[in-house]
């Protein structure tokens, strides 16, 4: 059986935790062959309190990737995640158009971990103009789903049900709101919506700071399950239990910061 071919667009995290090296690693864990198109690549300053450094990717560079990507055979499912300018958010549109790209999964990266300022406040009008008409799934954060429903600050269920009807308005055919460990309560709740139907997927809190790269891989098990034949929902499920493994089994990458491990779940299902 022929290896599903899967494509991140996003930056490159030097870490090694999130990013394009968090979607590579989870995509070979579900049995897939990821692609990569850099957008930016970001560093970090242990001697400056972990400071983000942003290296933006030029957007012909970016297309450039993209047509050696594209120049074997079709591609199974794609993601992006941190895009930087809205020229390549305008490219990648195109892409997804030209190769008639199905199973597109929107990460709607707009804040490093440890960062507190949207990165590029102008791409949130870009990602939902270019974007979200053309995607199968967007997965918000908290954060990034109050700033694509144009809302304030998601702080319960409700809010998160309101946000995602906006969001599908907006033309994307699903939306799942990732609820994490910030919504008051014992669960760690996740959102799906396909515009009639709420489906809540839920595991209980785990209290770590390692978890550095969770949102990046959460979205890409979603793409690297559509890839594999999987429903959006049971896509999103395989993700949910993929990603709570990997922070069950995160760990100090140095005094800052804490990555997942992308090999926790296999290894507890196979052992």
């Amino acid at each position: 059986m022929a290896v599903k071919k899967v494509l991140t667009i996003a930056g490159s995290d030097s870490s090694g935790g999130a990013g394009l090296q968090a979607d590579i690693k989870t995509f070979e864990e579900y049995g897939t062959f990821g692609c990569t198109a850099i957008t930016n690549i970001v560093t970090m300053d242990p001697q400056n309190n972990w400071q983000h450094h942003m290296y933006p990717v030029d957007a012909e560079v970016v297309r450039e990737q993209l047509t050696t990507i594209f120049s074997g055979d079709p591609l199974s499912a794609m993601k992006t995640g941190m895009l930087g300018s809205i020229n390549i958010i305008r490219l990648v549109s195109k892409v997804i158009d030209q190769y008639k790209m199905k199973n597109v999964v929107v990460d709607p990266v707009m804040v490093c971990k440890g960062e507190d300022e949207p990165l590029h406040p102008e791409n949130v009008f870009a990602i939902c103009d270019h974007l979200l008409p053309k995607a199968t799934i967007v997965t918000p954060n908290l954060f990034e789903a109050a700033q694509l429903s144009d809302m304030q600050i998601l702080r319960t269920v409700v809010d998160m049900k309101e946000a995602a009807k906006k969001i599908v308005n907006l033309g994307v055919q699903y939306v799942v709101i990732k609820g994490g460990n910030r919504l008051e309560g014992n669960k760690a709740i996740d959102l799906l919506y396909d515009g009639s139907e709420f489906t809540f997927f839920e595991a209980e809190k785990i209290h770590t700071n390692y978890n550095h790269g969770a949102g990046c891989t959460f979205a890409a098990a979603i793409t690297a399950g559509l890839a594999k034949g999987l429903s959006v929902k049971d896509s999103v499920a395989k993700a949910k239990v993929f990603t709570t493994e990997g922070i069950k089994a995160g760990f100090a990458f140095n005094r800052f910061i804490g990555p997942i491990w992308h090999g926790a779940y296999n290894k507890s299902h196979l052992s």
